[in-house]
């Protein structure tokens, strides 16, 4: 049950779909001045060191972040994907890789409130010192629930400021993860219709998987639906072969920034000829 650990695949080419998608939905509701909540269901460690045995043991960020930092220019909701992790390495080494709650901290304004649920005592643990470091002004902000986040989102919904962005990212490790997902997002949507709710799935070998996708996208709520794939899926069914992202109650900018976002990720993250992307949208 708890063998996951998301520094194995921290800055792969899966966190770089979800988090440049993430950094453009804290972008678009600080227009506003008015409080939100960011609450992330899977939240892990926080932070991940990318000289750690951990993250090394893959390397997976070789395919993902590192083939990001060519300095050349990319679409806009890359640059500023890469500028949010540069935040966290100011020597430009990029050894420090944020995760989504880490991303989120930084977006912050002094009236917003960070949630976040890690149901892995060790994670929690390191999630916790890690949020400690960053002082008492994020301290006070945020809230950590060792508790399951599917369960504790029903809590959270709707927020006090009724404006809020909830991350769904679990390791699906557990074939119930999508059903649990699939739920999730109905029973929020019952309780904060209007939230924005951004869920994140592998690309794998198994029809859980598109039967996800498949029932996400008969909601009659407002949304946008990415997916990516590096290569094409290995004979033994195995292996992470590309992600996608479905996004409940998007901002209107997200479908244009995708459609000249995911050509150009297709070609700098592709492992073989089989890369391909997708892009739907639905009642925008």
């Amino acid at each position: 049950m708890f063998s996951y650990r998301h520094a194995f695949h921290a800055g792969n080419h899966a966190d770089a779909l979800k988090h440049s998608i993430f950094v453009h939905l804290l972008d678009h509701y600080n227009r506003k001045d008015t409080p939100y909540w960011v609450i992330d269901t899977h939240a892990g460690a926080g932070i991940y060191d990318l000289r750690s045995e951990w993250a090394l043991k893959n390397g997976e960020f070789v395919d993902g972040l590192d083939r990001l930092l060519t300095g050349e220019p990319a679409p806009a909701l890359i640059e500023r994907y890469l500028e949010e992790v540069q935040h966290f390495n100011p020597d430009g080494l990029a050894n420090f890789y944020p995760g989504s709650p880490w991303l989120a901290l930084h977006a912050l304004r002094p009236q917003d409130r960070l949630r976040l649920f890690e149901m892995h005592p060790s994670e929690a643990d390191i999630l916790r010192r890690n949020l400690d470091r960053q002082g008492r002004s994020a301290t006070r902000q945020t809230t950590i629930y060792q508790t399951d986040g599917f369960e504790g989102l029903k809590s959270q919904l709707p927020p006090s400021p009724r404006r809020a962005i909830t991350i769904i990212d679990p390791s699906y490790e557990d074939k119930h993860d999508y059903r649990r997902t699939l739920q999730a997002i109905n029973e929020g949507l019952q309780r904060f219709a209007t939230g924005c709710f951004a869920v994140w799935y592998p690309l794998v070998q198994r029809r859980e998987s598109h039967d996800l996708a498949r029932s996400l996208e008969r909601l009659k709520t407002p949304w946008v639906h990415a997916s990516l794939a590096v290569r094409k899926p290995v004979r033994d069914g195995y292996g992470l072969h590309g992600s996608g992202m479905f996004v409940l109650n998007p901002p209107w900018t997200l479908h244009a920034e995708l459609a000249t976002t995911l050509p150009w990720l297709r070609e700098k993250l592709k492992q073989d000829d089989r890369a391909a992307f997708t892009l739907k949208q639905y009642g925008q």
